[in-house]
C-alpha cells in the first residue's frame, strides 16, 4: 500500500511558478513511478507528468505543459514533485499526484494509488 499527500497548492499569477510536492509512505517509494494529473471544472481528469521508478530514467509530459512543467523524484525522501513555471489561466485545476509500480502511463486507469489533490489557481 502507498498512501499520498499532496503538498498544499495555492494562487498563483499568470507567468508564475508553483511547485508542488508529493510525500509517499511505505519503504519501497522507489519501486513505483510517479505521475501527476490534474481535473478542472467541467473537465475530465487529464495526464499532466510521470516519471518511472527509481533514478527516474523516464518522463513524459502532455503536450499542454512539456518545456514549462518538470517532473522529479528523490528518493530519499520518498518524495515526487512538479515544478510548474510560465503558468497559465487554462493550468488551474485540482493536481492529483498518483503511483503505479515501475513504469510511467499517461492512462488515468493504469495508476492505482491517488492523493486527495491540491488545487492550483492562476490568475490572469
Amino acid at each position: 500500500q502507498v498512501q499520498l499527500v499532496e503538498s498544499r497548492g495555492g494562487l498563483v499569477q499568470a507567468g508564475g511558478s508553483l511547485r508542488l510536492s508529493c510525500a509517499a509512505s511505505g519503504r519501497t517509494f522507489s519501486s513505483y513511478a510517479m505521475g501527476w494529473f490534474r481535473q478542472a471544472p467541467g473537465k475530465e481528469r487529464e495526464f499532466v507528468a510521470a516519471i518511472s521508478w527509481s533514478g527516474g530514467s523516464t518522463t513524459i509530459y502532455a503536450d499542454s505543459v512539456k518545456g514549462r512543467f518538470t517532473i522529479s523524484r528523490d528518493n530519499t525522501k520518498n518524495t515526487s514533485y512538479l515544478q510548474m513555471n510560465s503558468l497559465k489561466p487554462e493550468d488551474t485545476a485540482v493536481y492529483y499526484c498518483t503511483a503505479r509500480p515501475y513504469t510511467v502511463a499517461a492512462n488515468a486507469i493504469k495508476w492505482g494509488y491517488w492523493g486527495q489533490g491540491t488545487q492550483v489557481t492562476v490568475s490572469s
